[in-house]
Order: structure tokens, then C-alpha cells, then sequence
């Protein structure tokens, strides 16, 4: 059975750090793709990173670039986003969502995930 489950969201001040973790189970790292994705209330979610398993790419949205890296630890099939500089604008639920690596879509569309997280909540506020 597939699964995958976040962690390391909470309560940060502007300008923090988070490290959140996606472990999975039911399939092996390095034929799935990897993103992260974010919703904030009243919003989208929109695609935030995403870590390529067939040649180790990454990817960022703009509003990330430069704050955000992703990375992969095949041993303990895992995925870490590692969020510095944090901003109030960065609150939302954040996802982690898996592709098959041989799938061709759009990295920051959600329609091209077949399995998801439940989500971990990130809050950055003073």
C-alpha cells in the first residue's frame, strides 16, 4: 500500500527555519517523483518544489527560489524540504505528492500526482 507521511510543520518566526519530511512506503524512491505542494486558506494549492528521481532534477517555484532546497535520502526513502527565510506568506498546509518518474506533466501541476500526503501545517507568524 502506498503511502506517504509529512512532518516537521509548526509555529516559526519570520525569517526561521523548517525542515519537513516526506517518508514514504509501498514503492520505491527511485522511480517516483517527488513534489511539494502548498494551500493556504482560500487558496490553490500551487506546486512549491518537486526533486526528479530518474536524474536527480529539482525544481522551485519563484516565490521559493533562493529560500527553499529539496533533497532525497533513497536509504530511508524519504524527501526533506528544507524552507529557510521563512515568511508570513509561506503559511499554508504542505503537501507531499508522488508520480510515477516516467510522467511528463507539468511538475507544479497537482493533477499529475497520483498519491498524497495528509498534510502538515507551517505557520509563520510573529
Amino acid at each position: 500500500q502506498v503511502q506517504l507521511v509529512e512532518s516537521g510543520g509548526g509555529l516559526v518566526q519570520p525569517g526561521g527555519s523548517l525542515r519537513l519530511s516526506c517518508a514514504v512506503s509501498g514503492f520505491t524512491l527511485n522511480y517516483y517523483t517527488i513534489g511539494w505542494f502548498r494551500q493556504a486558506p482560500g487558496k490553490e494549492r500551487e506546486g512549491v518544489s518537486c526533486i526528479s528521481s530518474s536524474d536527480g532534477s529539482t525544481y522551485f517555484a519563484d516565490s521559493v527560489k533562493g529560500r527553499f532546497t529539496i533533497s532525497g535520502d533513497n536509504a530511508k526513502n524519504t524527501v526533506y524540504l528544507q524552507m529557510n527565510s521563512l515568511k508570513p506568506e509561506d503559511t499554508a498546509v504542505y503537501y507531499c505528492a508522488a508520480r510515477p518518474r516516467y510522467y511528463s506533466g507539468s511538475w507544479g501541476a497537482a493533477k499529475w500526482y497520483d498519491y498524497w500526503g495528509q498534510g502538515t501545517q507551517v505557520t509563520v507568524s510573529s
